[in-house]
């Protein structure tokens, strides 16, 4: 077995919904929080919210299930930016920090996938932990007030081995959040990588 099938197998094993995830309708914990993003500048939540809401997925440089991704991620910063929904790319690895997920490897990982929206370093995971995220990727999606609409994944392309994607979650929920009607579902499974936490 392959790596990236044997990541795919351990993630479909362990991915869940957990208590401690925050719950629909609740308000962006840590909001005020500054943390360093990769051009130099710091930034919260609040300073990258938008008029229609802020859009904030969990990632990291080398998960396999983020690299399978991350192609998704220049388009979906376009179709925020369109939508005056803010966005930014959180690396919360703080077990990796001195290696694979370091602020300098954030940098270079930046320019050669393309990203165009902030991707800022969780120092001592503490947004993702305050969010409840588990995985990378992990996507968890705003409307103006702050409050949690959607949350999981952004769409249905690892829910079964050799799958393209055919139900774009998130896509679909941005366009409900924008045009004021029902998000269905306002939940997925997330699966991706475990976030890669210092134990205590």
């Amino acid at each position: 077995m392959g790596f990236f099938a044997l990541a795919l197998a351990t993630a479909l094993s362990f991915a869940f919904k957990g208590d401690d995830m925050l719950g629909i309708g609740k308000k962006a914990p840590l909001s005020d929080v500054k943390m360093e993003d990769v051009s130099g500048n710091t930034y919260s939540l609040k300073d990258l919210k938008k008029e229609n809401g802020l859009l904030v997925i969990f990632s990291c440089n080398t998960c396999p299930f983020v690299i399978k991704w991350e192609d998704t991620y220049p388009g979906l910063g376009e179709l925020t930016k369109e939508n005056k929904i803010g966005m930014v790319l959180v690396n919360s690895n703080e077990a990796k920090r001195n290696g694979d997920d370091s602020m300098a490897a954030m940098k270079e990982h930046y320019e050669e996938a393309g990203y165009n929206t902030p991707y800022v370093l969780d120092t001592d995971h503490k947004l993702a932990d305050a969010f409840g995220a588990k995985t990378t990727p992990h996507v968890y999606l705003f409307d103006k007030e702050m409050k949690l609409v959607y949350r999981g994944s952004i769409n249905d392309k690892f829910e079964e081995r050799g799958k393209e994607a055919s139900k774009m979650y998130l896509e679909d929920a941005m366009d409900a959040l924008i045009n004021g009607e029902k998000i269905d579902p306002a939940e997925t499974r997330q699966i991706g990588c475990s976030i890669k936490r210092v134990k205590a």
